[in-house]
């Protein structure tokens, strides 16, 4: 088996089956089911996902692993999902709550053919009118985002997540696909560089792990002979729901990334957050409204 997509969850019940939708093998594009397994974590749900779940994807290559009890934070989950993993290549999703455009399978694979040792990223987006953050606070909802999954017709045509989601700013003055990222939520390389990196680093014990997906990112672009690949024109949608900082006040989200970063600090010895590695890109532009350098910031809430 060529790849072991990992997802981890916790209490997602709205969100995961639509996640599993955007991973099945009639929605990626070029995907065999026979290349690739999913491999859904529980993180501990109150009511474990597995059974609380209506439907899972027909044809879909779904294996199921639940912490119960289950840590705060998701590195052991993900540790251990790679250690059961089947496939050569691992793509870690730390939030399941995430929906793909259809083709981030098709060019990830590209990525591993064109280079020997690549790490490769998709860019995070929100669904909705702008960063979430700031629009759970003007009112947007899980009903409004199930209004406008609808009024797009998704799961019919998945490249129209563009036309309803909104790309992370990162605090940037302008976005491109070509700025650089600091971390991904749908994040490609070799189950063997996973391993030898020693995994997920289980020091990153805060709720929702922290800075731990942020210091995986980095540290494994940063690796002698690793290319770090950013996808361009496919990109991995944020479901609004009850997230560690995603959807708390701006007092309270202030002071857990605060804490983050202490811990950060305290575990590396500095607060270099972002790789400074030469990137590779590679993608297409599959639509009009994927063309993000054409669009104005949203004006900020208040």
């Amino acid at each position: 088996m060529r790849l072991s997509i990992i997802v981890v969850g916790y209490q997602m019940q709205r969100e995961l089956p639509r996640t599993l939708e955007a991973l099945s093998p009639d929605y990626q594009l070029n995907s065999d089911p026979g290349d690739y397994e999913v491999i859904v974590v529980d993180n501990g749900s109150p009511e474990p996902l597995e059974a609380s779940l209506s439907r899972v994807p027909e044809g879909l290559p779904l294996r199921w692993l639940r912490l119960d009890p289950a840590p705060p934070s998701p590195a052991q989950g993900l540790n251990r999902a790679v250690a059961m993993a089947r496939g050569d290549i691992v793509c870690l999703m730390v939030d399941g709550a995430h929906l793909l455009t259809p083709g981030v399978l098709d060019w990830a694979g590209r990525a591993f053919a064109a280079f020997d040792e690549p790490v490769v990223a998709v860019r995070y987006f929100y669904l909705g009118p702008g960063e979430q953050p700031e629009t759970v606070k003007a009112g947007y909802n899980q009903a409004r985002e199930d209004a406008l999954l609808a009024s797009i017709d998704w799961p019919r045509d998945g490249y129209r997540l563009f036309e309803v989601g909104t790309p992370l700013w990162g605090g940037a003055e302008r976005i491109t696909w070509f700025n650089r990222m600091f971390e991904s939520n749908c994040l490609f390389m070799r189950r063997d560089l996973f391993l030898a990196l020693g995994g997920a680093d289980e020091r990153f014990d805060l709720p929702g792990g922290g800075f731990l997906n942020l210091d995986l990112y980095k540290r494994a672009v940063e690796s002698e002979g690793v290319v770090p690949v950013q996808l361009v024109g496919e990109g991995s949608f944020h479901q609004v729901h009850g997230g560690t900082t995603t959807n708390s006040s701006d007092t309270l989200r202030d002071d857990r990334l605060a804490e983050y970063l202490a811990q950060y600090q305290a575990l590396r010895g500095h607060q270099h957050l972002v790789s400074d590695k030469p990137l590779a890109f590679l993608g297409h532009l599959p639509t009009q409204a994927s063309k993000i350098h054409l669009r104005k910031r949203a004006a900020p809430v208040g």
